[in-house]
């Protein structure tokens, strides 16, 4: 590929509105940015996951796509882009904005679905082995977890919510896990539990934190993106709901298990060597058959996954890591 005015390359991102997907999507620009030195990139991406990339390296702008009535949104993308020349558009949204843009390469997305998110994202540029998931974290960022988290003991990190109620394992349930685990005999005596959610989450999530002596209690709601991914970092594991947050916490490096249920694991679970999943004893098929019968949009899918496989498959996680 050439240089686009001004000397260096030009390389426009755009990547999903959720979180998870977004974290997933990373490495590819990772990958990017080692493979491509001297370029400078502008990456479209929802409100959510916008605080995944204000660290990310050389980035010349960051665009937010907040989305509008008749899909205006993608009109203002257009707009933002269409006077710049690039050499690279990758497009995993597979939009029609990157197709009415001046590029010398495009790349487009969801042409290889089935296969795991991370492998999806690899094959839009033919990328072999797929990169992993790769979060920037800034000093100040780091600053902030290095405040909150402690240095004098472990630190059991749980996402409770999800942002489909079907697949979010019942509250109390994570309510007993934390107790179990941070028993004198549990699997991790002496713990700190971190709890981890969105503001607009603190009413159901709150038999968890109430649950929790305030000794033993981290609360981190509403927090910007970095400085939750800077805590996940020192966390010494994270469990919690098919999710976003389960995905960033993979990305940093930290032993994840996913609790899955209506959920595809194959296809969004954590991803890396250090991850693991459980779920339901009811297959993906069987829940979202009873999900019908039901009439009820928010059944609880994820009551067959009980408290002692989890703590069991905890207990494996960690002697592998």
């Amino acid at each position: 590929m050439g240089q686009a005015d001004g000397g260096f390359m030009k390389i426009l991102f755009i990547t999903s509105n959720r979180l998870g997907d977004a974290v997933l999507s990373t490495g590819l620009l990772a990958w990017l940015a080692g493979q491509y030195p001297d370029a400078k990139f502008t990456i479209a991406c929802g409100p959510y996951a916008a605080g995944l990339f204000r660290a990310a390296p050389r980035l010349e702008r960051l665009i937010i796509l907040t989305k509008q009535p008749w899909k205006k949104h993608w009109l203002d993308l257009w707009r933002d882009c269409v006077g710049t020349r690039w050499d690279l558009v990758v497009d995993l949204r597979n939009s029609l904005v990157s197709r009415f843009l001046f590029a010398e390469r495009r790349a487009y997305g969801g042409k290889h679905q089935g296969q795991h998110k991370v492998i999806e994202h690899a094959s839009v540029l033919g990328v072999h082995p797929p990169p992993a998931p790769h979060i920037w974290i800034d000093h100040a960022a780091e600053a902030e977890a290095a405040r909150i988290m402690p240095v004098d003991r472990p630190v059991l990190a749980l996402g409770p919510a999800a942002n489909w109620a079907c697949k979010q394992w019942p509250i109390e349930n994570f309510a007993a896990l934390a107790k179990r685990l941070t028993e004198s005999v549990g699997a991790l005596p002496g713990v700190a539990v971190l709890v981890i959610a969105d503001e607009k989450e603190r009413e159901q999530i709150l038999p968890l934190v109430q649950s929790i002596p305030d000794r033993d209690r981290i609360e981190l709601l509403g927090r910007e993106l970095a400085t939750v991914a800077a805590c996940l970092k020192r966390a010494t594991i994270f469990v919690g709901n098919d999710s976003g947050l389960m995905h960033l916490a993979a990305a940093v490096g930290t032993p994840t298990l996913g609790l899955f249920g209506p959920g595809l694991e194959n296809i969004y679970g954590p991803w890396g060597s250090h991850c693991a999943t459980i779920r339901t004893v009811e297959s993906r098929e069987e829940l979202l058959t009873r999900l019908k019968r039901s009439g009820n949009p928010f059944l609880n899918l994820m009551r067959g996954l009980s408290v002692e496989r989890v703590v069991e498959a905890i207990r494996k996680l960690m002697a592998l890591n």
